[in-house]
């Protein structure tokens, strides 16, 4: 069978078009010439099914609707931005269960890109298998693109319903039309399961890792329902400035483990062995176990068994403190609405056994190996939220050359006011409390449209919050040490893409400086890579973000030739 003049091959979400087709029915194979598509991989599975033999196919299938063919025809329209991938290296403080900010190395990705299209000279295809000649492959609705993935040659190979193997010859990452990046890697499993991209992950930690370091993820062992990650890493600054390129200290490790049980209970364990040398292994090592169990439905609260070893907490303007060993169970609440008052409720309850670290010499003995002691804690927690939105502007049209030119979504200038109060009381088996109510105000808001080249953005945040504390926990780690807090923020357009910013945070009784987080970002509409460092904490990161897109219509070409009635003009 050949098919001759804009030929399109449409199964699903799933697009194929070219000048020339040719099938070769008995042989299950055929080439399509200046071929041109898009591809849904949300719907791949169902849409490009293992394709049956001619004594199993069904002859009941209906065909699409004429209407469905010309609206796929139409113009370009409806672009929406559901969401993104994003993959960061380094370290940096992320939230904890019970409210502490626990350092943890952010190095992974998350989230994902289902809509691509693409262009090839030529696709040759046979059964379930696929090579594309001259290929580029973009998340970019528009022409020309922000990002294209190149290469000379790229095969397309089903493994199973549930895993698809791609082998690229030259792969590189196109930028802006300009800038060309190898990728250094020419073989990707896509599944529908989160996995470490990359041959290699760069990150910086000053006070565990001696500052900048290279891991490589290792699988040890992944199936549908558990999965075992080995990670060596080589700290890269220890080994230069501190000690010798094989020293012991220069090299370390983690491991994580997670376990899916059923659709609500799953198991996540992880570790890190920051030094090889032996006489250190104790005091280089952390650790921790955690088993979620979702308990309920129309209000779905976390119920976490956790139990960790030397676990690192940021405590505001007392640094970092570590927590000698921890175990127990903490019950946490979703944001509940209030009725339609626009406040949301929030809470949490937990009991905990803690050996830490304290500074009250009465509960420590005269000759002593260290200043840990050993409570059980139990703590509860209430916090109530509200926001104001004092002002809201209009967003540019969704176009390339307005809202959609630097973001994947058009930017809304606003100001807006939120406020909130929370109360944490805290109990220890000693006799000991720590009770504590706060009360937060911030005004947050963003300027300008980020469409114009120079200064059409300014996002920025200042907040204050008073705590009033009665007596202090005998720990270190959660002791209540910053009563008045100032933290603020601006994010500023420089040039085109380029924006700068910092976040801050102040102690206004001793003038003290908490935190301070400074980033560089080059933003664009199909990505965008963020480089943030904290002098204060000493970590840093890099992220890349790769945007996800919906639309409607035809695209049309990436040398942004239009589509007109099913023409390329």
């Amino acid at each position: 069978m050949v098919a001759e003049g804009n030929v399109a091959l449409t199964r699903g979400d799933q697009i194929l078009r070219g000048e020339r087709f040719e099938y070769y029915f008995v042989q299950d194979s055929g080439v399509v010439y200046d071929a041109n598509g898009e591809l849904y991989n949300a719907s791949s599975e169902t849409d490009l099914p293992q394709p049956p033999s001619p004594k199993d196919s069904d002859p009941t299938a209906i065909p699409r609707p004429v209407s469905d063919r010309i609206a796929r025809n139409l113009p370009l329209q409806g672009v929406t931005n559901p969401g993104s991938y994003s993959y960061v290296v380094g370290s940096s403080l992320t939230v904890g269960s019970d409210g502490s900010l626990p350092n943890t190395p952010t190095t992974g990705s998350k989230g994902s890109v289902n809509r691509f299209r693409y262009e090839a000279d030529r696709v040759d295809f046979e059964g379930s298998e696929a090579i594309a000649t001259n290929i580029r492959i973009t998340n970019d609705p528009f022409s020309p693109p922000d990002l294209e993935l190149q290469a000379k040659t790229a095969r397309f190979r089903r493994i199973s319903p549930l895993l698809d193997e791609i082998v690229a010859s030259q792969p590189r990452f196109v930028f802006d039309q300009g800038l060309s990046l190898p990728t250094f890697r020419n073989r990707i499993l896509i599944d529908r399961r989160p996995r470490e991209p990359g041959l290699f992950n760069i990150g910086f930690d000053d006070d565990d890792r001696g500052g900048l370091f290279i891991e490589s993820p290792i699988e040890i062992y992944n199936s549908p329902r558990a999965r075992f990650t080995l990670t060596p890493q080589y700290f890269i600054q220890r080994a230069i400035f501190d000690e010798s390129p094989i020293d012991p200290r220069a090299f370390g490790f983690e491991t994580r483990l997670d376990v899916a049980i059923d659709p609500r209970t799953s198991l996540v364990g992880s570790s890190a062995v920051t030094s090889l040398d032996l006489g250190e292994l104790e005091q280089e090592t952390r650790a921790s176990l955690r088993l979620r169990r979702i308990i309920g439905t129309t209000l779905p609260h976390n119920l976490d068994f956790e139990a960790s070893y030397r676990d690192r907490l940021f405590n505001g303007s007392l640094g970092f403190q570590t927590v000698h060993s921890s175990i127990g169970a903490v019950l946490t609440s979703p944001v509940i609405p209030l009725g339609k008052t626009g406040v949301n409720l929030r809470y949490q309850a937990g009991i905990q056994n803690i050996n830490a670290d304290t500074n009250r010499l009465d509960l420590l003995a005269r000759v002593r190996d260290n200043n840990r002691i050993n409570l059980t804690r139990y703590q509860g927690a209430v916090s109530l939220s509200k926001g104001f939105s004092l002002w809201r502007g209009k967003g540019l049209p969704a176009t390339p050359e307005e809202g959609l030119r630097y973001t994947p979504r058009p930017v809304v200038p606003y100001l807006a006011l939120s406020t909130s109060v929370t109360g944490v009381t805290s109990l220890y088996s000693n006799g000991d409390n720590q009770n504590s109510i706060s009360g937060s105000v911030s005004l947050a808001g963003q300027l300008g449209h980020f469409s114009r080249p120079f200064f059409d953005y300014t996002g920025f945040n200042i907040s204050f919050t008073e705590v009033a504390v009665g007596d202090l926990s005998p720990f270190l780690f959660d002791r209540v040490a910053d009563t008045s807090i100032l933290s603020g923020g601006i994010t500023q357009q420089l040039y085109g893409p380029v924006r700068f910013g910092f976040q801050t945070s102040f102690n206004l009784d001793t003038g003290q400086e908490i935190s301070t987080n400074y980033f560089l970002e080059y933003r664009r509409r199909a990505y965008n890579i963020v480089v943030r460092f904290n002098p204060v904490q000493g970590l840093g990161t890099v992220s890349l973000q790769v945007s996800d897109f919906n639309w409607t219509g035809n695209p049309g070409r990436f040398d942004g030739r239009p589509v007109i009635q099913g023409v390329t003009r």
